[in-house]
């Protein structure tokens, strides 16, 4: 996360040559409001180049990783899960065309997982673009309900 100082602009208030227009104090809000967004988000990062987006959720018994590919092969998928961080590696590949050769492009993406995982039954699927990894926890992990006696 980064954090902008927020600077008042240079030009804060516009008196036309015929005084009889007064301008409103919430003109120019909606610009304001772009340029706070533009300035705090910015635009994309180079280091974000070559990754894709996740969605990573989980329940009692699985944490689950979702990742959108289109456009890639069941073979040019890889998944690699070490010291608690799980990688997704994936290349798309463009057919040649015409006078162009084949082109490729490489995508990481590595996803730190919290929980305590069995690495042994970890099990990765791949339907319509879209891979989805499924990493078992472990029963001392997992949630257990204890039911209390009341005396």
């Amino acid at each position: 996360m980064r954090i902008v100082r927020y600077t008042y602009p240079s030009v804060r208030n516009f008196t036309p040559a015929f005084g009889s227009f007064q301008r409103s104090p919430w003109s120019g809000l909606e610009t304001e409001i772009d340029r706070l967004f533009e300035s705090a988000l910015g635009h994309e990062p180079a280091s974000t180049a070559g990754r894709f987006p996740v969605d990573l959720f989980e329940d009692n018994a699985n944490v689950y990783v979702r990742a959108e590919l289109p456009g890639v092969n069941r073979a040019d998928i890889g998944v690699e899960f070490t010291d608690g961080t799980l990688t997704l590696l994936a290349t798309r590949k463009t057919p040649a065309v015409a006078d162009q050769a084949e082109q490729s492009c490489s995508l990481s993406r590595s996803v730190p997982i919290a929980a305590e995982v069995q690495t042994d039954k970890i099990s990765a699927a791949s339907e319509h673009g879209v891979l989805t990894v499924t990493l078992p926890k472990r029963e001392e992990s997992k949630p257990r309900k204890i039911t209390v006696a009341v005396n």
